[in-house]
Parts: structure tokens; sequence; C-alpha cells
């Protein structure tokens, strides 16, 4: 099995890896032959359609559902031979809060410490650390009914951290947050994987896992169509190219002799030539300019994003799109 290496140069086994992961429903096949392998301290993202099959991964790996085939390791531990060792490693917020509405946060977060056998007062300092945490200290006393969405789902991961798991899944957690609550998410996301922790993010905003993952994978139709960095994916889908535009008619028709596969707007006086936005075709791109002694006004490069990753795909499959609010 592939290694990480942690902080000491040594080699690690890797928080969460699965080799040809299978799972059937009633003759379907919803997982078809997965390999994942997550580094501790990261966060990895699974994108994909509805039914695609993203929340059926979590419910295998955190031990909800028994896979019909593959070998799961997470924490380290053999999912099929010591599922309680896993249990006692991982955390999970769902898309749906875990959050009893008819108690106080605080009551819940006790409820929580009394469920890992956390002795009354060292359940009661978790409980006030992570209130404050998660800036739910005033609210702490009040039910949870009466909470807004952003902070429901705060605390539904505050309870989640009473066991101080060190790999926390979270399934769509900002589905149906504002903005402003989507952006606090982000947050205590980068501030969990500043301690250590590693983050399994199912989702379906295709911004947050821009920003937030250090590997992404795209999940279509049972199996993993494309996995990498947020960069490594975007370069896999044509359209990148870069425009210069000229306020000068002579400069624009000159390069436009001098440059090859170009796409003229006259109007505009801007070509656009395709390319991938490295630095090594922008230099190549320059040198020519300047070997026909032009200069462009403006230059903008213009590289596929996740949004295009994902409908090239997934042929076209709906997805939510994120409030422009939400974007930074």
């Amino acid at each position: 099995m592939p290694t990480s290496k942690n902080g000491g140069g040594r080699l690690s086994p890797p928080a969460i890896s699965a080799l040809g992961l299978r799972k059937t429903y009633g003759g379907k096949t919803v997982l078809d032959g997965i390999d994942l392998h997550i580094p501790d301290g990261s966060v990895f993202a699974l994108l994909g359609p509805n039914g695609a099959g993203k929340t059926t991964v979590v419910k295998i790996l955190s031990t909800l559902v028994t896979a019909d085939a593959g070998d799961l390791r997470v924490g380290g531990h053999d999912l099929a031979a010591d599922p309680q060792a896993v249990r006692a490693a991982i955390g999970v917020t769902g898309q749906f809060s875990a959050v009893d509405g008819l108690i106080t946060g605080e009551e819940n977060m006790l409820l929580m410490a009394d469920l890992h056998h956390l002795s009354r007062r060292e359940g009661r300092r978790v409980t006030a650390e992570l209130l404050e945490r998660f800036d739910l200290t005033e609210a702490a006393k009040k039910p949870a009914s009466t909470y807004s969405g952003g902070m429901k789902r705060r605390l539904d991961i505050a309870m989640t951290l009473v066991g101080d798991p060190r790999i926390i899944f979270l399934d769509e957690p900002t589905t149906g947050l504002d903005p402003r609550s989507r952006h606090t998410m982000w947050g205590i996301i980068r501030e969990l994987v500043s301690d250590g922790v590693t983050v399994f993010l199912t989702t379906q905003y295709l911004e947050e896992a821009d920003e937030l993952a250090d590997r992404i994978a795209v999940l279509n139709d049972g199996r993993i169509a494309a996995e990498g960095t947020a960069e490594e994916l975007k370069r896999i889908v044509p359209g990148g190219h870069v425009r210069l535009r000229f306020t000068d008619p002579a400069a624009y028709h000159s390069a436009a002799t001098a440059l090859r596969e170009v796409q003229r707007d006259d109007e505009a006086l801007a070509l656009q030539i395709p390319s991938g936005g490295s630095q090594r075709e922008l230099r190549a791109l320059l040198d020519r300019l300047d070997s026909a002694g032009v200069e462009a006004d403006d230059l903008t490069v213009h590289t596929p994003d996740l949004d295009d990753v994902f409908f090239a795909l997934t042929g076209g499959a709906a997805v939510p799109h994120q409030p422009k609010e939400a974007v930074r």
C-alpha cells in the first residue's frame, strides 16, 4: 500500500485507502471498482452529480454500510477486520444534521460526551471548549431548534469533534447554507486541517472543492472519471486560451499575421490564441510578438474552471451553482 511522509520524514500509511471498492444495490452497480489514496492531514473532495454514489462511499468508509468488495483501510485499520477501531478514529457529519432540536446546544454536546464515555468533568470541559471554538457559547443554553442553519451545522461538527477524531467525513456539509455561513464553514475546515485532521469532503459546489481540497476526484456512473489537484483537472479540458487586445489597428493586423492559429475579432481588435496558460507557452507567445515588433495593450489568460471539468466528465449532469457572493 502506498505511504506518505509525515513531519519526521518517516513513511506513514495513508489516512484513507481503497482498492477495488464495489457496491451493488438491487442488481444495480453503484460503485464499480473505486481506488482512493488520501494522505494524512489533507482535504480530499469527492465531486459528482446526484445519485453518483458519493454518500455511499462515505457510508462504507465510515462503517455504516458494508462493501461488496475492496481492500479498505481507514486510519491504518482494516475496515472489514476491525470496524470498531475505524469508528474510534473517525467523525462523520452528514448533509442532514444529527442535532436534536428539542434540547439545548450544550445538552447535545454533553450527550455526545456521554456516548464517548467521557467523565462528567471531562465532558463539561470539552463541551465548553468546543462551544467557544465554534462561537456557540452565547447560544449554548437555547434549544437547538432556535439555531440558524449555519449554527446547527457548526454544532453538528462540534459534536463530531467531541471524540477527537483524526479523520472526519463531511458529506455535503454546506448544502443549504447562505454564503456567509458557507465561508464560516470553510474556515472551520481549514482550521481542522491545520490541526492535522484529515477531511474527506463530498460536495456539489465546485468552488468549494476548488477552495478547500488538496486533491479532487470526480465520481460518475460508479467510477472515478478523473482525479488530481484542481489545476491538474482544469488542464484536461480543452478551451484554454490567451486573449490579446490592441488599440492600434496596425499592431493588431501585424500580430494577426505573425501568430498562427488565431481567432480574430476585428471589431474589438482582439486575438484569441489556444493555450494551456503555462509560463513556457506565454513566453513563447511574447517572443513571437517581440520578433514581429508588436506589443499588445492587454493580455488575459483564460483557463477552464471546475465547472467545465465537471460538465465534460459527467456529460453535462446538473450541479447546483454556488452563489457568486460566496466566492472569494
